[in-house]
Formats: structure tokens, C-alpha cells, sequence
């Protein structure tokens, strides 16, 4: 596949800010590969000293980090540097938690596993157009079933827990569990 050449502008300064530190650093160098010149945060306190010293053009933000909401370094980004633009991620994604981090002043949202390319398009995008369909997405039974893991892990493996918290019957939710992940 060819290098494609993306139109990022005078200012190709790019600030990440997620928890995970081997997609962090994945993400830096495939951006990087893309022209852009990626600085790396793991936590809130860390993105939003580096929004404030040194505001980039763009940022991709974790929505959940080790130690609070990546919501505080969109703010302090959009107070710092209104034309930057940013993108969202997450892994738990939710209409209410969209909404939240376009209030904030996000520009885009994207939901995990979400590649360097989504990011770019994200990232470049004027915002007129839809962006194109992803080429392979989660089939809704896949969804579901990460969406029900995530809540399971959240609440330390409490199936009595995570049932009361999905609105379903423990029963049902252990013969889900027990299952494998479908495709």
C-alpha cells in the first residue's frame, strides 16, 4: 500500500493522551508516518500541562484515564487553543458520553478499536461530509457481548453485580459469560 499524502497544514503538532501505553505509543509513530508531530500523555494532570504549555493544533484524547475524565484536557485545550481540533476516544461508547465531549468542544468521537487511519480521517475532516463506513465493523452481537465484559470486569467479576447493573436475570447473564465471544 502507498503512503498517502494527507493535507494536515502550517502546524502538524499532535497531542495523544490515552492510559494504554502500547496503543499510545502505536498510535504516535503511525501518526507521526502520516506527518504529524505526536506528543504522548498517559494521564489527565500530564495532557493538560501539555495543552497548556504547549496547545497543539490536534489532539486524540482517552476518554477514561488512570486518573479522571479526558474531558478536562479537551476543555483546557479548547480554553488554550480554540481551532485545535480534537478527537474522542473510547472504548465505552455512548450516545450521553458523545454528547458530553461535543459540549466540551470535541470535534469528533470515536469509539475503540479505532485505527491511525479512523484517527486521521477524524482528525481532517471539515466536518461536511460523513466520513466513509469502516471497512470491517463489529457485528452487533460482538458489541454487545464487549459491552457486557466491560461492565463484568468494572464490577471485579460480580455476576450478581453486573446483572443488577445490565437490567438482566443473573442466570441469564452466567449462560452469556460462560459462552465464547461471538465473531
Amino acid at each position: 500500500m502507498a503512503e498517502q499524502e494527507y493535507e494536515i497544514g502550517e502546524d502538524p503538532s499532535l497531542l495523544i493522551v490515552d492510559d494504554d501505553e502500547p496503543f499510545l505509543r502505536r498510535l504516535a509513530r503511525a501518526m507521526e508516518k502520516r506527518g504529524f508531530q505526536p506528543e504522548m500523555a498517559e494521564t489527565v494532570a500530564a495532557g493538560k500541562a501539555i495543552a497548556s504549555a504547549r496547545p497543539p493544533a490536534y489532539a486524540v484524547v482517552d476518554l477514561r484515564l488512570e486518573d479522571g475524565t479526558g474531558l478536562d484536557v479537551v476543555e483546557t485545550l479548547r480554553e488554550k487553543r480554540p481551532d485545535s481540533k480534537i478527537v474522542v476516544l473510547t472504548g465505552y461508547g455512548a450516545i450521553a458520553t458523545a454528547v458530553a465531549a461535543v459540549k466540551v468542544g470535541a470535534t469528533d468521537y470515536l469509539s475503540k478499536p479505532a485505527d491511525a487511519n479512523d484517527v486521521t480521517a477524524a482528525l481532517l475532516s471539515n466536518g461536511e461530509a460523513l466520513p466513509p463506513p469502516p471497512d470491517n465493523p463489529m457485528s452487533a452481537d460482538r458489541v454487545r457481548w464487549e459491552h457486557i465484559q466491560r461492565v463484568y470486569e468494572q464490577c471485579d467479576r460480580n455476576v450478581s453485580e453486573t446483572a443488577r447493573r445490565l437490567n438482566m436475570h443473573r442466570r441469564t447473564l452466567q449462560r452469556i459469560l460462560a459462552k465464547r465471544s461471538p465473531r
